[in-house]
């Protein structure tokens, strides 16, 4: 059974504004001539990593909602030029939309069991095309 991991997407007012940052990123590297490949930075290094990287995912807490994921497909440990030990998490740049689930501000992250995760979104269900203020508001009455 997968475990996921949970942050606080800061920021981002939108699953859109955090889908225009990855490719924003993107087209860097790109032009830069750079590998694509997504990371976040994050200071602490997961004690889990092996049960993150069996499926696991980074589920992004947007304005409250647990709104989206990414699967996790690598952790890296480094020092930066601080001497600060901080942890690189590779992510699939692919954004996949869930069902919101409210969720409390934390710092840092958090582990997410399996059975706690949202669902994915389905491309059936066309909540995707509605405007972000229209989603939230459907998402705090529990509609969504």
């Amino acid at each position: 059974m997968a475990l996921h991991l949970i942050k606080l997407c800061v920021g981002a007012d939108s699953v859109e504004d955090l889908e225009s940052w990855i490719a924003h990123r993107t087209d860097m590297q790109r032009a830069a001539g750079q590998p694509l490949r997504q990371v976040h930075v994050t200071r602490m290094q997961p004690k889990r990593g092996d049960e993150l990287l069996d499926g696991g995912s980074l589920y992004w807490v947007i304005k409250g909602n647990v709104q989206a994921r990414q699967r996790l497909v690598g952790i890296e440990p480094f020092t930066d030029n601080e001497g600060i030990a901080r942890c690189r998490l590779v992510l699939d740049p692919v954004l996949v939309h869930t069902r919101w689930q409210p969720k409390r501000p934390f710092q840092g992250w958090r582990y997410l069991k399996d059975e706690d995760k949202p669902a994915d979104l389905g491309a059936d269900e066309g909540v995707e095309e509605l405007p972000p203020e229209l989603r939230g508001e459907l998402a705090s009455l529990g509609l969504l």
